[in-house]
């Protein structure tokens, strides 16, 4: 791991709920990255270092994932609600001493942005969401094709332990089957993230807690998403793999519409794993996108490693 981010100090931050892994690099405005499923922060590991020339990095697993704590299920699945998991991140980055800042998440991690702009719209300036529409109109508007390619969404929500027993008879055949069945690009996967992905995906608990991820999103998120009128009120990019289900299924641009107020869009010519399929082109939409925050809000903080080396001691 060290050699997919050798300029990045790394640290563990215990939230109110979790023990959340980071890793921390760049001098400038600060921006937050989130991984999705069956990844970790690993998945950044061509973009990461890009962003860092202009921004100050934060890359973290959530929790259930990568090296951050896995607490229990709790009610309903109710400890792997969106809302749980982004107050996570926003006491992460509150103890690296950001009060406002930059937001960018893929698959999983971008739905827990989501419901973090929503619910903390006063810390997040800008947002980025990868390849996803939102999780209301995903169970809304079920058909034929949806239950075919997203049957994983159905499959991982089922009760304890059926999903769970069923993975961990073969967790490798389970993820490296995702990667290649959600991706449109050769190569794209280096086998030393691979390798990096299925060390923690091969943990039993890890497993459990990804399921609980699923089965929140079928209830407690649906739930709290259901409940809430409001718009993301700051500027919102979504980026979608053309290649890819949420690209060939869903007119993004105007799914968004409806939960946006500032919406900008784009698809690239890929599957759904954009920063590993196309890191050059996600590396540029995101810069551009975010550097237009950062030429209007320059922002004075602490050097990261002081941060990091503040936080961890």
């Amino acid at each position: 791991m060290p050699t997919l981010f050798p300029d990045f100090a790394s640290a563990r931050i215990k939230t109110s709920g979790a023990e959340i892994f980071a890793r921390v690099a760049g001098d400038g405005p600060p921006l937050l990255l989130l991984h999705g499923y069956p990844q970790t922060h690993a998945m950044w590991h061509r973009v990461a270092p890009v962003l860092a020339r202009d921004f100050t990095v934060v890359l973290t697993d959530l929790r259930g994932y990568g090296d951050s704590s896995r607490p229990s299920s709790g009610h309903q699945s109710q400890n792997y609600a969106k809302r749980a998991m982004a107050q996570d991140q926003v006491e992460v980055m509150q103890a690296l001493g950001f009060k406002q800042f930059m937001v960018a998440g893929h698959d999983r991690g971008a739905r827990v942005a989501h419901r973090m702009a929503l619910d903390h719209a006063d810390r997040v300036s800008r947002l980025a969401l990868l390849d996803i529409v939102p999780t209301r109109v995903v169970f809304e508007k079920v058909d034929q094709e949806t239950a075919m390619r997203y049957f994983h969404w159905f499959f991982l929500s089922q009760p304890h332990p059926l999903p769970e027993r069923m993975i961990s008879e073969d967790p490798e055949r389970w993820l490296k089957g995702r990667l290649a069945a959600w991706s449109r690009t050769k190569r794209a996967f280096a086998p030393h993230v691979v390798a990096e992905y299925l060390r923690s995906f091969s943990q039993p608990e890890c497993i459990r807690a990804t399921c609980d991820d699923y089965r929140a999103a079928a209830g407690i998120d649906l739930q709290h998403d259901r409940e809430s009128s409001k718009k993301l009120s700051m500027p919102t990019l979504v980026l979608w793999g053309e290649l890819g289900f949420v690209g060939q299924h869903y007119d993004v641009m105007q799914e968004w519409q409806e939960f946006a107020l500032y919406l900008h869009g784009a698809g690239l010519p890929c599957g759904h794993f954009l920063p590993e399929e196309q890191p050059q082109s996600t590396s540029d939409a995101l810069t551009e996108f975010f550097l237009e925050a950062a030429a209007t809000t320059p922002q004075k903080r602490a050097r990261p490693s002081e941060s990091v080396r503040r936080v961890a001691a």
